[in-house]
C-alpha cells in the first residue's frame, strides 16, 4: 500500500483562495497531494485538506517566523521518502486602487512583503531543506497580466500591486538563472473571478468582461498544473 510519505506533494501559498484552492482541487487527479497554505481562512483550508486527503499548513507570507515554521511542518510531512514536486506562489493582497501620486509607503511595503520578500524567504528555506536534496522541483509564480510586457504598458491605478508582481518576476528570474536544474515558471492571468475583484467597481468589471471575458479560477489552475507537469 502506498503511504503518504512516498508520494509527491504540491505546496500552494494562498491555497484557500480562489485560484489557490482550484489548484489544490486539481492536485489529486495529477497524482499530487496538496499542501494547502493559508493565512486566515483556516476553516476552508482544513475542509479542503479533508476532502482532498491533503494537508493544511498555516503560513503568513508577511511574517518570516511563520514561513520558517511552515517549512519545518512541510518538511516533516513530506518525510524522508516523499518529494515536493512544486511550490505555487499564490498568496497576494488585493490591489490598492490608487493613482501613482497616492501610492503610500504602507501599501507598497505590504505588497512587497507578501509578493517579494516572503517568497524570497520561502524559496531559500525550501531550497535548503528540500529542493537541493532532491535536485529537482518546480516553482510557479502567479503574476498578473497587469504588469504589462515589452509591447504593452502596465495597468494604471494599482501601482503597488503591479510593482510587487514585477519584482516577483525578477526574483524568479534570478532563482532560475542560479539553479538550472530547478524548473521556474510563471503565469500571468487576466482578471479572474475571485474575491480580489471585490475592490473594483462592478460597473468597471462589466466593461472589462465585455471586452475580454473574466477568467474562472479553474482555467488558471489548469494552466498552472500544465506548468508543473511540463
Amino acid at each position: 500500500m502506498e503511504t503518504m510519505s512516498s508520494r509527491s506533494f504540491v505546496f500552494v501559498t494562498g491555497g484557500s483562495g480562489g485560484i489557490g484552492s482550484a489548484v489544490c482541487k486539481l492536485c489529486p487527479s495529477f497524482g499530487f497531494i496538496p499542501i494547502i497554505g493559508y493565512k486566515s481562512n483556516a476553516s476552508k483550508a482544513h475542509i479542503l485538506a479533508k476532502e482532498l486527503n491533503g494537508i493544511a499548513v498555516h503560513i503568513d507570507m508577511n511574517n518570516s517566523d511563520s514561513i520558517l515554521t511552515a517549512v519545518k511542518v512541510i518538511t516533516q510531512k513530506i518525510g524522508a521518502t516523499g518529494s515536493l514536486a512544486a511550490v505555487v506562489l499564490g498568496a497576494s493582497p488585493p490591489p490598492a486602487l490608487e493613482s501613482f501620486n497616492k501610492i503610500s509607503k504602507e501599501q507598497l511595503l505590504h505588497q512587497l512583503n507578501v509578493n517579494l520578500i516572503g517568497p524570497n524567504i520561502l524559496l531559500q528555506l525550501l531550497m535548503k531543506s528540500v529542493f537541493k536534496k532532491q535536485k529537482a522541483g518546480t516553482v510557479v509564480g502567479i503574476l498578473t497580466e497587469a504588469i504589462g510586457s515589452e509591447d504593452r504598458s502596465p495597468a494604471t491605478g494599482m501601482g503597488s500591486y503591479v510593482v510587487a508582481k514585477t519584482a516577483l518576476k525578477g526574483l524568479l528570474a534570478i532563482c532560475s538563472a542560479e539553479y538550472s536544474w530547478l524548473k521556474v515558471r510563471t503565469v500571468s492571468p487576466w482578471f479572474t473571478n475571485t474575491q480580489m475583484l471585490d475592490v473594483f467597481d462592478p460597473r468597471y468589471l462589466e466593461m472589462v468582461h465585455a471586452r475580454t471575458p473574466i477568467l474562472d479560477p479553474e482555467e488558471v489552475a489548469m494552466h498552472i498544473m500544465d506548468k508543473i507537469e511540463r
